[in-house]
């Protein structure tokens, strides 16, 4: 770590609420589909989470609370299994910072072979999760969109195993190996992948693969994962893990203060947005029918872009008792206990 972020007793993060042009709303059957979805993996997260501290925020709906924000126009069997799906990559995730490059890898080994085997059982908590939300999510989507998921799901696997093991190594990556990584930690890309089972359509393959699509999903990602790093900050210091963050690799690789890190990460949230903006205006129209599926696939973007951000100051995950202070003042305190 810098030492400057050792530093630092406090740092001013940027309003990125102000910076975003959507709408935040909140899905009104969030009651009804987070109490099944707390009860489904309140089951499993005493066994499955080594780190009892890491618990409270099953038990409080973290996850459900998330996907309230970031879907917030799902049907309740829709949201449910969107819980269902947040909970379960909240403890993959939370399993894997606890664990070495080598123990991570099983873990994603275990995850990915539930999801593409049937028979596939190792006996682990993990895997029986798996199984579970597959009987939720795959009898709904067709196989073009089975495959782009399990696909998605397996990179987002490999760059948790390399984030474990950059973390065990102690070493903190450039800007650009770390803009790679993330795309696939933030789990962004593959929360998008729940767009035919929300929408009920799949996006043709030319609309799916095009490359403005892809700048547009890129920009959404770094979005909702830069805008988590400013606010995870706090947390991650205080587990003993900052290394795994834009702020950290920015005072790295810029050699500035963690201010400064903080005041950029909101010139490149705006820089974004203006991206995004007018890349939506560059993409090519494919018809009156799939132009509506492209508007819905953008609507399922900026609600998580926004959504994440509604969810960080409410959720106690970040700030804690002082979210509504953090959210007047934008100042962040960084005494860790």
């Amino acid at each position: 770590m810098p030492s400057a972020a050792s530093q630092a007793r406090s740092y001013r993060i940027p309003d990125l609420r102000s910076l975003c042009p959507w709408k935040a709303s909140f899905n009104p059957n969030y009651d009804d589909a987070s109490l099944g979805s707390s009860q489904w993996v309140l089951q499993y997260v005493h066994a499955a989470i080594p780190s009892k501290e890491r618990i409270p925020f099953f038990e409080q709906k973290g996850s459900e609370l998330l996907a309230a924000w970031t879907y917030p126009y799902a049907d309740l069997e829709q949201l449910r299994t969107c819980c269902d799906f947040l909970n379960l990559l909240f403890v993959i995730d939370e399993v894997s910072e606890c664990q070495g490059g080598r123990d991570a890898q099983a873990t994603g080994a275990t995850v990915l072979s539930t999801m593409k085997d049937a028979t596939y059982d190792d006996g682990t908590v993990i895997c029986k999760m798996v199984k579970d939300f597959k009987e939720r999510l795959f009898p709904h989507i067709g196989p073009e969109s089975h495959h782009r998921f399990i696909q998605e799901f397996e990179r987002y696997l490999r760059t948790v195993t390399r984030e474990a093991q950059l973390r065990e190594e102690h070493t903190i990556p450039d800007l650009a190996s770390y803009t790679h990584l993330r795309r696939g930690t933030s789990a962004a890309l593959l929360c998008f992948e729940l767009f035919s089972y929300l929408f009920k359509s799949e996006l043709p393959n030319q609309v799916y693969h095009h490359p403005v699509l892809h700048e547009l999903s890129f920009a959404a990602d770094d979005m909702i994962s830069w805008a988590n790093d400013v606010y995870s900050y706090r947390l991650e210091l205080s587990r003993g893990q900052p290394g795994s963050n834009v702020l950290s690799v920015l005072q790295q690789e810029m050699g500035v203060t963690l201010q400064d890190a903080a005041d950029y990460v909101g010139l490149h949230f705006k820089e974004l947005v203006a991206k995004y903006e007018a890349g939506k205006a560059r993409m090519p129209s494919f018809g009156e029918d799939v132009d509506l599926l492209i508007l819905q696939f953008y609507t399922l973007m900026e609600c998580w872009v926004v959504g994440n951000i509604e969810w960080s100051f409410e959720t106690g995950r970040y700030f804690g008792k002082d979210s509504a202070k953090v959210q007047a003042t934008l100042i962040v305190e960084l005494s860790v206990s």
